[in-house]
């Protein structure tokens, strides 16, 4: 018999329970079809998991046999998951009722995914970092292809399916090859087993072929061409998950993969070269392409692109201030790209989620909808990184953790690509605020653009989270670096 099988389960209490309604909510859909009660269900579900991480913070350790961390790091990238995926379901019930897709359903391949990217921030082995991430993207392939009834939709769907599996081919090779040279699946044993097989170079081609997957999925380049044609064809809100949670999930896990699995000495330094050169790169192609665009849809999807090399720079660092900083910002970008499609979601028009809508489009809709047009501005300074709020703070800490490393071409690369990214991001401030209401055609003036209260509670409160991580951001910043204090390989233990 299984002697911890109690205090493993208890201790992935949270993940258990995401598992758990999302099954209620497909019980209670099967017997009340798109019942309005679903939704609830699934951010109460949403928010008990979180609270139950928050108190796991300061409680690291292990379940079952070291294939799943828990508390510490892994704790706090599924808070960042959890507050993703409760803010898009809060904002998704008005919206896909709007779009004639409100089932409930819905809300339970949300849950379904959040309990699999918990499992992939909170993987202890390549085993569990497998299921996670695989249980993670059946269900945004899936949610991709909502609107069944429109071709962009169900070509986006495909392209992400087709892509995945093709991605996922080179992890799973990867993980033969890391497993073949350590002869173990627990991270933190990797390390001490590849220097008793010597077989470095083995462990080495194996980890580059890992991380192929893992830059697909948080659409680092040059694996990122599925990103703008995603994040267009699918449901506002939906893409909003995906652009936070989904990318949080994939950056929780691969810090726990390079925190613990990763040798110290020169394949660490190879490691810190290959993740710095794609960061470069990412951040610049990202916010480079994100200039061309008119819809703001793969606007904003070139842009999570860049954001993602951002984050890049604090892991290249490998150091306690750069995991830290990088965990810092994932949760500040959650929240801010989280807003920013919740806006777009109630300025739609075009009756295509988005597909059609240009930034000109919206001009002047700021006096239409000054809570949308204020709140807006809020998310788009963010994401430029602004002071005072969370987005400059986030960028301050990778990029100093970057000049610590020695890794100060890097940072001036990452403060470049910002001070290009204040063009497209002010862009739409312009149309929203200083472009007249005649500039709109007609479909645009044709909408009453209705915001529900609780979309437009979630869209405050947004606005006020980025204000107050960036003027008080000192709790949150000592209890992300504080996970990763002592040597990085053993960060995340207890």
């Amino acid at each position: 018999m299984y002697q911890n099988l109690l205090p493993d389960v208890l201790a992935t209490g949270p993940i258990l329970l995401v598992a758990l309604v999302g099954i209620a909510a497909v019980l209670v859909d099967a017997f009340r079809n798109d019942t309005p009660s679903i939704p609830w269900i699934a951010g109460a579900g949403l928010l008990a998991a979180l609270v139950l991480e928050l108190f796991k913070l300061d409680d690291a350790g292990f379940a079952f046999n070291g294939h799943v961390v828990t508390g510490g790091a892994a704790a706090f990238g599924n808070v960042v998951i959890l507050v993703g995926a409760l803010l898009s379901v809060a904002l998704s019930p008005d919206y896909l009722r709007r779009i004639g897709h409100g089932y409930g359903e819905v809300y339970a391949m949300l849950l379904f995914a959040t309990c699999g990217a918990m499992v992939l921030a909170s993987a202890g082995s390549l085993i569990t970092l497998f299921v996670g991430l695989e249980t993670m993207s059946v269900c945004l392939y899936v949610l991709t292809g909502l609107v069944r009834e429109e071709e962009r939709a169900n070509e986006s769907a495909l392209k992400y399916f087709l892509l995945g599996a093709f991605s996922t081919g080179f992890l799973l090779y990867g993980v033969a090859l890391m497993y073949g040279a350590s002869g173990t699946m627990v991270l933190g044993e990797m390390g001490p087993g590849v220097a008793a097989s010597g077989r470095t170079a083995l462990f080495v081609g194996g980890l580059a072929l890992l991380l192929v997957g893992f830059f697909f999925k948080v659409a680092a380049v040059p694996f990122h061409m599925w990103t703008p044609d995603v994040y267009q064809g699918a449901p506002t809100t939906i893409t909003g998950y995906m652009a936070t949670a989904s990318k949080a999930a994939a950056f929780g896990g691969l810090i726990l993969v390079l925190a613990r699995a990763v040798p110290l000495g020169l394949l660490a330094e190879e490691a810190r070269f290959l993740l710095a050169g794609v960061a470069a790169v990412t951040m610049v192609v990202g916010n480079v392409l994100a200039i061309t665009q008119r819809n703001v849809k793969r606007m904003l999807a070139y842009s999570s692109v860049a954001h993602a090399g951002y984050v890049l720079t604090g892991l290249a660092a490998a150091s306690e201030g750069g995991y830290g900083g990088a965990l810092f910002y994932l949760l500040a970008y959650t929240v801010m790209n989280v807003g920013a499609f919740g806006v777009m979601a109630y300025l739609e028009w075009d009756h295509e989620q988005g597909a059609e809508q240009t930034v000109d489009s919206l001009a002047g809709i700021g006096y239409r909808r000054p809570l949308l047009g204020v709140t807006m501005g809020v998310f788009m300074f963010a994401l430029t990184g602004f002071p005072p709020l969370a987005g400059f703070i986030g960028k301050y800490l990778v990029f100093a953790a970057a000049i610590d490393a020695g890794l100060t071409w890097l940072a001036v690369v990452g403060v470049l690509a910002s001070v290009v990214s204040a063009f497209y991001y002010l862009r739409v401030l312009v149309s929203f605020w200083m472009k007249g209401e005649e500039e709109q055609t007609e479909a645009v003036r044709a909408q009453a653009f209705p915001v529900p209260a609780l979309a437009a509670a979630v869209l405050v409160g947004c606005a006020v989270a980025l204000l107050g991580l960036g003027v008080l951001p000192g709790e949150v910043i000592e209890a992300a670096t504080g996970f990763f204090a002592g040597p990085v390989q053993t960060a995340v233990l207890p």
